[in-house]
């Protein structure tokens, strides 16, 4: 109750702190967190174009690498397994850059390196049932 507010033609204040001074802070504020929101959308921006120019050359390099029938199997693939299709494309990737492997590769060799590929990460699964003995 200690405040008091007073009314004049040339400023207002509120417990003798001047509202032209709380406008003035509030409006930095204002521009800080503006600025501060401008800057993400900047970073934002700029980490979409950097994917984007990524993902183009990732698409280009495929295309160099496999058969147009390859591609069409690991896009069906990619629709039940994202991660196996983005990491064996990786794998690919590597693999046609250092000359370790034959371009481009054939829908039927995909197929042979996509069966390898689940032999080797295949887990059995067993399933023991023991009954007691009532």
């Amino acid at each position: 109750m200690g405040q008091a507010l007073q009314l004049g033609w040339d400023s207002m204040s509120i417990g003798g702190e001047d509202l032209g001074v709380v406008d003035e802070e509030l409006e930095m504020i204002k521009r800080r967190k503006m600025a501060e929101l401008a800057r993400r959308a900047e970073q934002e921006r700029a980490r979409r174009e950097r994917e984007a120019a990524e993902e183009a050359l990732r698409q280009e390099l495929l295309r160099r690498i496999l058969t147009p029938e390859a591609r069409e199997r690991l896009a069906n693939l990619r629709l039940v397994r994202p991660e196996l299709v983005k990491s064996l494309e990786d794998q690919l990737i590597a693999l046609a850059q250092s000359g370790r492997i034959k371009i481009p590769i054939t829908d039927e060799e995909l197929k042979t390196i996509l069966q390898n590929l689940f032999e080797r990460t295949r887990r059995e699964i067993r399933i023991n049932i023991r009954e007691k003995g009532w």
